[in-house]
C-alpha cells in the first residue's frame, strides 16, 4: 500500500490488471510511440513526447530528463544575468516536470521527485517574473488546496479570473508568465490545483464526487477578502476537463459574473471513461484513490453532470470541437438545450478535443482559445449586449466567432 492506503500500480505504472481497459495496453503503447501523445491521437502533427519514448511507462523518465536539461540551461542563463531567458527555460522545465509526474499513478518517490522539481522551477519563475505571482495554500473543509495567484499592478480592486486547468494539467502550466491573457485585459488570474490535481493531489487532498466545487467556494471566501480583488467581479474559465468541474461549480456558486468553458467534458463522463484514451480511467482511479473499478464506476455515475444543468444561471460561453470524442455532436446539442437560456455554444468544425481558428499546427495551437475566452469574459463585464441561446459554427479557414451568424450545428442544414 502507498501512503494513501491504495495499492500502487507498480514501478512502471502498470501493475496488476485492475481495470478492464488495461487490456488495451499493448495498442496504447504503440500509439504513444507512433504519435508522441497519450491522448488526442488524431490531431495534426506529432505530440510533445520525445521520440525516445516507446511506451507509456517510459514517459516519466524521458520527459524528466528533458526537463532537467531545461532547468540546467535556465540556471546557466541566470548565472550570466539573462533573467528573461532564464525565466522562459524555468517555465518550460516546470511544465515538463509537471507532465512527467502526471503519468505516475502513485504518490511514490518518483512522483514526489518530479513534482517537487516542477514546484522548484516555478518558484524561480515567480522570482524572475515582472508580474507578481503568489503561491497559495488555502485551508478548506475538505483539506488544503493550492493555487498560483497572478496579480496585475493596480491601485484599485480588479476582477479576477478563476482558472480551472484540465485533468492533464497543473497550475504551473498556464498562464505563460510573459503572456498572461488575463493580466493583459485588466484582470488578476488564479490558477487552481483543486482536489486530485497537481500539488493538492501530491499533498493528499484527493478528488471525491462533489468536493471540487466545495474547494472552489472555500477559495472564493478566502480570496474575496483580499484588497486587490473585486469580490463582485469573479470570472470563471475552465479548460478541457476543467469545463466539467466548471459546470459543477456554476451549479452551486452564484458569485461568478460569467464563465467560459472550453471542451465537451461537461456533457457526459461515460465517453471520457470508455471511448477516449484508456489512460483516463487509470488517471481518475488515481485522482479519486478508488479501491476498485466497480467503486470508480459507481463514483463516476454519481458525478453525472446532466442533473446540474437546470441549476446553472451564470452567463456562459461553451466551446467544443465538432468531433470531440468526449461528446458526439447530437449529445452535445441535446445537453445545450438545457442551458440555452443562459449560454451560447461555439462549435469548431472538423476539430476534436483540441480546436482553434487557425489551420496550422505549431506552438500556438489551441492558444487562441485563451484569447477568445478571456475577451468573451471581459465583454460580459460591460461590453456589447449579449443574448443567450445562439450556436455558431467556425469552419476551418473561415471567419472567427464574430464574423459568422448563428446557425444550425448540422452541416447538412446549411
Amino acid at each position: 500500500m502507498d501512503q494513501d492506503g491504495v495499492a500502487p500500480e507498480g514501478p512502471l505504472g502498470l501493475g496488476e490488471r485492475s481495470l478492464q481497459r488495461m487490456g488495451q495496453e499493448w495498442v496504447f503503447d504503440w500509439l504513444v510511440s507512433e504519435t508522441g501523445r497519450v491522448y488526442h491521437f488524431t490531431d495534426d502533427g506529432r505530440g510533445p513526447l520525445p521520440r525516445s519514448v516507446k511506451s507509456h511507462a517510459m514517459i516519466s523518465k524521458h520527459l524528466g530528463r528533458q526537463a532537467m536539461r531545461m532547468e540546467r540551461i535556465a540556471r546557466e542563463e541566470e548565472s550570466v544575468g539573462h533573467h528573461m531567458t532564464a525565466l522562459e527555460y524555468y517555465f518550460s522545465a516546470a511544465a515538463t516536470f509537471a507532465g512527467a509526474q502526471h503519468v505516475v499513478f502513485s504518490v511514490n518517490d518518483e512522483k514526489r521527485f518530479l513534482h517537487g522539481r516542477s514546484i522548484d522551477c516555478y518558484d524561480a519563475v515567480r522570482r524572475l517574473s515582472p508580474n507578481r505571482i503568489e503561491h497559495l495554500t488555502i485551508e478548506t473543509p475538505i483539506g488544503p488546496v493550492h493555487a498560483n495567484l497572478h496579480l496585475r499592478a493596480s491601485q484599485e480592486p480588479l476582477p479576477c479570473v478563476f482558472y480551472i486547468p484540465g485533468c492533464d494539467m497543473t497550475k504551473e502550466m498556464y498562464p505563460h508568465p510573459l503572456m498572461n491573457h488575463s493580466l493583459l485585459r485588466g484582470f488578476h488570474l488564479l490558477s487552481f490545483d483543486g482536489p486530485g490535481m497537481g500539488e493538492s493531489n501530491v499533498a493528499g487532498t484527493h478528488l471525491t464526487v462533489a468536493n471540487f466545487e466545495q474547494a472552489v467556494s472555500a477559495t472564493l471566501d478566502v480570496l474575496s477578502a483580499r484588497p486587490e480583488i473585486d469580490a463582485d467581479q469573479w470570472l470563471l474559465y475552465g479548460q478541457g476537463f476543467g469545463s466539467y468541474w466548471g459546470m459543477r461549480v456554476l451549479a452551486v456558486e452564484p458569485r461568478f459574473r460569467a464563465a467560459a468553458l472550453t471542451g465537451a467534458s461537461w456533457v457526459d463522463l461515460g465517453y471520457l471513461m470508455e471511448w477516449d484514451s484508456p489512460r483516463y480511467k487509470r488517471l481518475f482511479r488515481h485522482l479519486m484513490r478508488a479501491p476498485s473499478e466497480s467503486v470508480l464506476d459507481t463514483w463516476v455515475r454519481e458525478m453525472d453532470p446532466r442533473s446540474l444543468f437546470d441549476r446553472v444561471a451564470t452567463p456562459t460561453l461553451l466551446m467544443a470541437g465538432e468531433y470531440d470524442p468526449r461528446a458526439p455532436l447530437e449529445v452535445l446539442e441535446s445537453a445545450f438545450r438545457h442551458l440555452e437560456g443562459t449560454a451560447e455554444l461555439w462549435i469548431f468544425a472538423d476539430r476534436r478535443h483540441l480546436f482553434s481558428v487557425r489551420q496550422g499546427h505549431g506552438p500556438e495551437w489551441n492558444g487562441d482559445v485563451h484569447l477568445l475566452a478571456t475577451d468573451w469574459l471581459k465583454d460580459r463585464l460591460g461590453g456589447p449586449e449579449w443574448k443567450p441561446g445562439s450556436t455558431r459554427v467556425l469552419e476551418p479557414g473561415g471567419s472567427g466567432p464574430y464574423g459568422v451568424e448563428p446557425r444550425s450545428l448540422r452541416w447538412f442544414d446549411e
